[in-house]
């Protein structure tokens, strides 16, 4: 994305952070500011007019350039943001510009500003951290190369053949954070196969106490039914003990009846006995006599 304002500074050192902040988009202008605090801004090169540099974004690694050029100020950036009137990362640049070209600057009396004596470097066409163009350029490369493999899940590429620096420190240092992630997606990977151990032991259990909790269920069922036939039985046996109790008042009734009908049938044979005597003494006496 590239952008172009008019700007009357005739030096990128005359243009302040208080100058920034009021041209930027509010957001664009804190977010800039939050990534040269945490130091993710690199000048490959640098001079009066011209900036060349790099910003390790939230999504990536974006390249800019910045320079003044007939009373405008153009910044190029290769992130896709649309910011006006320049984008979070070329903030993060002219921030970083104005620290370290003060940073480089020697003291001076506080009446006296960088605007009032502008401070000439013999290493300008340098980046102030000392990384050459090339080394800077290949490792946006491979920078690019990892994003790329990362999301497709495959290994980091090779690492280039650069000398030790900051570079090369750069990429011992990403590499570094890709050996964690891995290592964090293997514990991670552990801890769900464990969890899904742990989840199948938990269906498991919950399956044991459910049959468990309905066999209690029906235990307790069938212990009530017996409670309840042992009541039956109970007033059944209750009836029956009232039943035999009647019975035996009937036997001793019928007991004494029978003693009685017996006396009684004895008094009967000893009448009839008499009644035969008196029958065999009428028909003698109604006998006609004999000629």
């Amino acid at each position: 994305m590239q952008n172009k304002i008019p700007c009357a500074a005739q030096q990128l050192n005359q243009l302040e952070p208080a100058v920034i902040q009021s041209v930027a988009d509010v957001a664009a202008f804190t977010v800039g500011n939050q990534y040269l605090l945490e130091n993710r801004v690199r000048i490959l090169e640098a001079d009066d007019v011209q900036i060349s540099a790099a910003v390790i974004g939230n999504s990536g690694l974006y390249k800019q350039t910045i320079r003044l050029k007939a009373g405008s100020l153009v910044t190029k950036c290769s992130c896709p943001l649309a910011e006006q009137p320049f984008c979070r990362h070329c903030v993060a640049v002219l921030l970083e510009f104005h620290r370290s070209d003060h940073a480089r600057a020697p003291s001076v009396a506080p009446e006296r500003s960088a605007l009032d004596e502008p401070v000439s470097e013999p290493e300008e066409t340098t980046s102030p951290l000392g990384i050459k163009l090339r080394e800077m350029t290949v490792f946006i490369d491979w920078v690019q190369m990892t994003v790329h493999a990362l999301d497709r899940g495959h290994t980091l590429p090779a690492i280039p053949e650069l000398g030790r620096g900051e570079v090369m420190g750069w990429i011992r240092a990403i590499q570094g954070l890709d050996e964690r992630r891995q290592r964090s997606e293997e514990k991670l990977l552990a801890l769900e196969y464990d969890l899904s151990a742990r989840e199948a032991q938990l269906h498991r259990m919950t399956q044991q106490v459910e049959a468990s909790t309905e066999k209690a269920t029906q235990a307790q069922e069938a212990c009530e039914k017996m409670q309840r036939e042992v009541a039956g039985f109970r007033g059944a046996l209750s009836r029956v003990a009232e039943v035999t109790k009647e019975i035996d008042r009937l036997d001793s009734e019928i007991k004494a009846l029978a003693g009685d009908l017996v006396k009684k049938g004895s008094m009967l044979d000893g009448q009839a006995v008499s009644l035969k005597k008196v029958s065999e003494s009428l028909h003698a006496l109604l006998k006609p006599p004999a000629n």
